[in-house]
């Protein structure tokens, strides 16, 4: 057997409906199209979720509620999570990312007041609860805002 001899195996390739070549192919005349109507003309669009007149699905189920389009995503992280890492280390968004605390280092973090922390670490966070900034004070630690 040689390169050259290769052929794909028997119906591996379909050959492509040519349309409108002539009544002896049997897709001649109207294309495939049909006869008049939108559907048979080029150019033509249909708008997604049209169904034929019908009250569209997204219009005929309820409405609820709204999507505040100002709203700020923010990570919450518990105080109490914040145990696992070693006293006088700087934890920050990076680092609680490498923990598997949060989700992503992009988005906003904001530290918790629920736990207790018995280490003295700097956390560096987006916000804190007034209650997790006296949990990480009374600590011996401190509590920075990131700057953006």
């Amino acid at each position: 057997m040689f390169l050259s001899e290769l052929r794909p195996s028997k119906g591996a390739k379909k050959m492509r409906k040519r349309v409108g070549r002539g009544p002896g192919s049997g897709h001649g005349k109207t294309a495939c199209k049909g006869h008049k109507g939108a559907k048979s003309r080029s150019g033509f669009h249909q708008a997604p979720g049209f169904e034929g007149g019908q009250m569209p699905l997204h219009r005929r189920i309820p409405k609820r509620g709204f999507t505040n389009i100002f709203a700020v995503e923010v990570q919450a992280v518990n105080v109490g999570r914040l145990a696992i890492f070693e006293g006088g280390s700087e934890v920050n968004a990076k680092a609680l990312k490498r923990a598997g605390i949060i989700k992503s280092d992009e988005i906003r973090v904001k530290i918790l007041g629920e736990g207790t922390l018995d280490r003295a670490i700097t956390v560096v966070a987006d916000a804190f609860s007034e209650k997790a900034r006296q949990i990480i004070e009374a600590a011996g630690g401190r509590a920075e805002v990131r700057k953006p």
